[in-house]
């Protein structure tokens, strides 16, 4: 099978997770733009660049679209880009050849609005009104009238035609949807609240026949593992199921459903029972609140014995945002490793679209490639067990932690049965949120 795929920007959970998944099979032939034509944090995509890569790449089967990295230039490039619909209409346009008579599956985001005043992904103006912003959109829509507020009015104007900006680029998907370009098309709900301009956008979205899903990040993959059509049946068994109505951090909806409409995207059919199932997808669920370990938010790790069930089963640890659950890991490491992966990085969205398209992947193999599926694991296990849940809060700035991780790097390959000699960590984006990690 080939397929095009377009991710959001550079960073390794869009860039190389994609690949790493894919090459699980040996059937699958990825087409991806070149890593530098990708955006970062303050370089947006190489549009033209892509536009000619596309012109070039052999006929596919399928093509996984990040859309706002063709409009925009990147996900954090939609927030700041101050193009006008016209200039990014016409950009857009050059797209639909490429798509008629092809699988497109595609995405493009609502605009986030974050409740705080950092502007490290937003303008500039983010790092004063930031909150204040968030407020004016949460209390606007929760009573149905402008809000008090004292914001600058050139500020509050500019981020409310950036938003109508975006929302009307929105729009104009959906009259590419009734002309029959996509098989698929998501608007995607990244950090979300109860209330918000972005809520009364997505409700608007639907009522005009969209379709919307919380997350962001992980949607090309949950794309990619629905682009792959065939059948297995997932049973979701919660480590806490009292508690599968709680709603996860950065999200807008319960973990349960979260689960769901994972599976449901990606093209999964639910067990009724987990004797029916192909796989079970063991989900490590919150009580109460969700946790965050470099937020310093906390919540009841996992207090049980870890069982495995009796058929192939994936692990996905959303006790805590941001980092796998320690007690919940020293319990897994007990047994053999779950036959279908595991995933615990940033969102639960995040780790629950990743991890289905692994599981996907790996099922139906054509050819399967048993030495790509172990450094899969063993990057996962690294970055959301070791660095993000232990590692990270033990430095206070991007620096070597090569030596940090030894202890964690012997654990992982001797449950894994693998033995790598030369392992690099370096920062992408050169902030601790995110490390890639080399494996030669």
């Amino acid at each position: 099978m080939k397929i095009c795929f377009i991710p959001i920007d550079n960073r390794p959970v869009c860039y190389n997770l994609a690949k790493d998944i894919c090459a699980i099979d040996k059937e699958i032939e990825l087409f991806i733009p070149p890593r530098e034509f990708l955006g970062d944090l303050t370089k947006y995509a190489n549009t033209e660049a892509i536009f000619e890569w596309l012109k070039n790449i052999p006929e596919t089967d399928a093509f996984i679209l990040s859309l706002d990295t063709l409009a925009y230039g990147g996900l954090i490039p939609s927030r700041r880009i101050t193009d006008s619909f016209d200039d990014i209409k016409h950009r857009i346009e050059k797209l639909k050849p490429f798509l008629y008579g092809k699988k497109v599956y595609a995405f493009s985001s609502i605009m986030r609005i974050s409740n705080n005043n950092y502007n490290e992904e937003e303008k500039e103006y983010w790092k004063d009104w930031g909150k204040a912003i968030f407020e004016y959109s949460f209390n606007t829509e929760k009573n149905g009238k402008p809000a008090k507020n004292n914001i600058p009015p050139e500020i509050l104007n500019d981020y409310l035609n950036t938003r109508k900006r975006n929302f009307e680029i929105n729009k104009l998907y959906l009259e590419w949807q009734k002309e029959g370009i996509f098989n698929t098309l998501i608007f995607s709900k990244d950090d979300c609240a109860e209330f918000g301009f972005n809520v009364t956008e997505a409700k608007e979205l639907e009522k005009l026949g969209g379709k919307t899903k919380t997350g962001a990040d992980e949607i090309p993959l949950t794309l990619l593992a629905r682009a792959i059509e065939k059948d297995i049946k997932v049973f979701p068994k919660f480590l806490e199921p009292e508690y599968k109505n709680r709603i996860s951090n950065y999200e807008d909806v319960s973990i349960e459903k979260s689960v769901t409409g994972q599976l449901e995207l990606g093209g999964f059919a639910v067990a009724e029972c987990e004797n029916d199932a192909d796989v079970v997808l063991i989900i490590n669920n919150f009580i109460e609140k969700q946790g965050e370990l470099v937020m310093d938010r906390g919540t009841k790790p996992y207090a049980g014995s870890f069982i495995p069930p009796q058929k192939p089963f994936a692990v996905a640890d959303v006790r805590y945002a941001n980092g796998a659950d320690n007690n919940f890991v020293k319990e897994l490491f007990k047994n053999p490793l779950p036959e279908y992966g595991f995933s615990a990085w940033n969102t639960s969205a995040n780790t629950l679209g990743s991890l289905l398209a692994g599981i996907k992947i790996k099922y139906k193999a054509s050819i399967y490639d048993d030495t790509a599926y172990k450094k899969l694991q063993a990057v996962r296990y690294l970055d959301d067990w070791a660095y993000q849940a232990n590692v990270r809060a033990k430095i206070e700035t991007p620096i070597d932690i090569s030596n940090l991780m030894k202890p964690f790097e012997t654990v992982i390959f001797n449950k894994l049965g693998i033995a790598y000699k030369n392992i690099d960590y370096i920062y992408p984006w050169n902030r601790k949120f995110e490390i890639e990690i080399v494996i030669e």
